[in-house]
């Protein structure tokens, strides 16, 4: 495997539950006399259970995954919540056990001597890799057979984190001529022989399976190992899942977080929570004055109800505060609302550019329309006039639409009047949203959410 990613997953693995079990006993001892804690034994169930604890919640978090990627900063901070984790476990099964004897000092002791640990050895490890690297030491030479764009991603790949223990020779290629390119396709063999290379990237695009088959059987008679990016590589966004399914590897194109149940769950209790708390503590007490300052200033309904796309393209009622004038609302002409649109009332204006018409969509997150983060929902006009754009468009609908998202916080929120711009708009804003669905997390919503509370305060929500 490259990098002999499993062996260094598990090597660090096994260190780190090495060390907990020494910090676990060490804090033991200091917290009170050995004679003690060999009587009350049972309390080594706890440790099993720490033990079992660290093993599950470093594969959830992918706490040892992308370790040559990540800052000593970045794996401090993972290494500080993984430590808070321990500790509360650990005090949840004291207070279960009506346990007397494993104080505050133990709680204390272990924690430190947790972190401290671990955080030593993170530091350790990878100082003594890149040391044993620049001295040479477990490093494989490679060379790449295409000089395309992928090949030459995968070169950069390479060339940025030495910590892979890789020596890049050089490029096979048929069809350039430039200075890292050594050879063509055909002088693999030789290559092989006089590069003294140890492992071959195939990187080739749209090349006959005949001729895979010959670069394959040459690199297998030289005892040299073999890599291949697949041609379709292109088809793939940056969040792809490798598996297999019986004998068959699988390449999953779009590798999306919220695909799993654990974390729709915390998803959706934190929309739950949120949402009731947005409309007990604000939408309470402001509905009645909303309500009456659109009443006074324009004819027609408080709230604006309108049919929009939601999760798996199933349609839902929408709900906001009415800020347009209400014989526009009732037009069947699709017009998507401008800078300037005259439409728009002088209340109108205000609301929409803090954002406080978007506040009756609580309700829809409340009853599971929506999501308090996520793509915006489009009305069925704009869909039909969107998917001419962008045909990838139903890819947004495999997460519920949300109140605000990555593409509102980055100005990428409304029309303009450009046809051209505003075409380039609707791409960007798509690809922000598609962006968001493959990337998604807890911390990525509570910072949407933070940023979109702060331009709403400013005013500036580019909204129009």
């Amino acid at each position: 495997m490259i990098v002999n990613k499993k062996s260094i997953y598990y090597q660090r693995l096994i260190t780190d539950l090495f060390l907990l079990n020494i910090s676990f006993i060490a804090a033991a001892l200091l917290a009170q006399p050995y004679h003690v804690l060999i009587d009350r034994n049972y309390m080594f169930i706890l440790l099993l259970a720490l033990n079992i604890l660290w093993f599950f919640y470093a594969a959830i978090t992918e706490f040892y995954d992308e370790f040559y990627l990540r800052s000593i900063a970045s794996q401090l901070i993972n290494i500080a919540k993984s430590t808070i984790i321990q500790i509360g476990a650990a005090v949840l099964f004291i207070f279960l056990a009506k346990e007397d004897l494993f104080t505050r000092n133990f709680i204390v002791f272990f924690g430190v001597l947790l972190f401290i640990t671990i955080s030593l050895r993170t530091v350790a490890f990878k100082k003594i890799l890149q040391v044993l690297r620049k001295k040479g030491k477990s490093i494989r030479s490679l060379i790449i057979i295409g000089a395309e764009d992928i090949g030459r991603n995968f070169k950069k790949t390479i060339i940025d984190n030495p910590d892979f223990g890789y020596s890049f020779i050089g490029f096979l290629d048929d069809n350039k001529i430039e200075s890292d390119i050594i050879g063509r396709v055909n002088d693999l063999e030789k290559v092989i022989n006089e590069k003294n290379i140890n492992e071959v990237v195939i990187a080739l695009q749209n090349e006959s399976t005949q001729k895979l088959e010959e670069i394959i059987r040459t690199c297998n008679i030289n005892a040299v190992k073999i890599h291949i990016i697949p041609d379709y590589f292109k088809f793939l966004s940056s969040r792809f899942q490798v598996s297999s399914i019986g004998n068959f590897p699988i390449i999953t194109a779009r590798d999306e977080p919220l695909e799993e149940v654990n974390k729709r769950f915390i998803k959706r209790s934190f929309d739950i929570v949120f949402s009731f708390l947005v409309i007990f503590l604000v939408l309470s007490w402001m509905f009645p004055i909303i309500a009456v300052l659109i009443k006074l200033t324009s004819r027609g309904p408080v709230l604006f109800i309108q049919e929009r796309i939601g999760a798996k393209n199933e349609k839902f009622k929408f709900f906001k505060f009415r800020t347009m004038k209400v014989d526009e609302n009732k037009s069947k002409e699709f017009k998507p609302v401008v800078a300037g649109d005259k439409r728009v009332t002088k209340v109108g204006g205000f609301l929409r550019r803090t954002s406080i018409d978007e506040l009756p969509q609580f309700i829809n997150v409340l009853i599971g329309d929506m999501s308090v983060v996520g793509p915006r929902p489009h009305a069925i006009p704009y869909q039909n006039m969107y998917l001419k754009v962008f045909e990838e468009i139903k890819l947004r609908h495999n997460v519920k639409p949300g109140i605000t998202g990555w593409a509102q916080i980055n100005g990428l929120r409304g029309d303009v009047e450009d046809k051209e711009l505003n075409r380039q708009r609707t791409i960007q804003r798509i690809k922000y949203d598609l962006w968001y669905i493959e990337n998604w997390s807890m911390k990525l919503d509570i910072q949407i959410i933070l940023i979109t509370i702060w331009q709403a305060i400013k005013g500036d929500t580019h909204a129009v």
